[in-house]
């Protein structure tokens, strides 16, 4: 009999961790942002370059539960850091145009500030919500749209090249026509959805830094059980940085989340990196 009560109360309390857990996951951990600071040494920055700020966010996959405050308290964070640059890497929504609020949308975007602009990439997501209207929303939010195009940035004489790559998984993404338009010379940073292109990237020797999103981390890391399923694109570089031959590659972890609304082990994240000029 005293077994059998041990058994109930060991039930009893794993039912609780259990439901404990899952309330953490659904209503805490998604609305936990972090706020990830780096400093990172590009061998082809130009001293004119060092400081350079660019602060990274993806993957809002917004929907009717991202409500206006989250939204102000995400722009406050970028804002906060003073980037030089704001770079986001695509999947603005998830699936249903018809829960896409594109004037919260819009006006999130609008809020972002930085001296050299907001530049933007498009997602999977992105292509199947409908990427007309998420092009729309870029637009007249003012941001700038980095599809398998390139833009430069001039110092002092020196440059500093950013590329964006259009969405590898539904085939669009077009690095020849990146490096057709790509100069020579000065350091390049690539935006490019899904992580896992940085093996294509690194290949062609040109890019310091690719900066990718789209594996939300995980989005669940259960204690010794490891990441939950990841998307196809980011089974290689799931989150972080990496190096892949002579370029870097930074995964960030999202804001969103897609399919359930959990996250565990894995917060939002917005990435504030820091550029180091070897000769500085």
């Amino acid at each position: 009999m005293a077994s059998r009560r041990r058994l109930g109360r060991i039930v009893a309390g794993a039912g609780m961790i259990g439901a404990g857990g899952l309330l953490y996951a659904r209503e805490v951990e998604p609305r936990w942002l972090e706020v990830v600071r780096l400093e990172l040494t590009l061998p082809r920055l130009a001293a004119a370059f060092d400081g350079y700020r660019v602060l990274q966010i993806g993957d809002l996959h917004l929907d009717d539960w991202s409500r206006p405050a989250r939204l102000e308290k995400i722009s406050t964070l970028v804002n906060a850091e003073r980037p030089d640059l704001v770079a986001v890497t695509g999947d603005f929504a998830s699936y249903s145009a018809e829960r896409l609020d594109t004037e919260r949308l819009v006006g999130a975007l609008r809020r972002l500030r930085a001296p050299d602009g907001v530049l933007a990439i498009l997602g999977n997501h992105d292509y199947l919500t409908d990427v007309k209207l998420i092009r729309r929303c870029i637009r007249e939010a003012g941001l700038t749209e980095l599809l398998n195009e390139v833009v430069t940035y001039t110092r002092d004489g020196s440059d500093l090249h950013v590329a964006g790559v259009d969405d590898v998984m539904e085939g669009r993404s077009r690095l020849d026509l990146v490096l057709k338009n790509l100069p020579a010379s000065g350091a390049a940073i690539l935006l490019a959805h899904e992580p896992d292109f940085a093996d294509v990237a690194a290949a062609t020797r040109r890019f310091d830094l690719q900066l990718s999103g789209h594996s939300h981390g995980g989005q669940v890391r259960i204690p010794l059980l490891g990441r939950a399923v990841l998307p196809p694109f980011s089974q290689r570089y799931t989150r972080g940085l990496r190096r892949v031959g002579g370029m870097l590659v930074y995964t960030n972890r999202g804001l969103g989340t897609v399919h359930a609304r959990l996250r565990f082990g894995c917060r939002p994240e917005i990435t504030a990196l820091t550029l180091r000029s070897p000769g500085a």
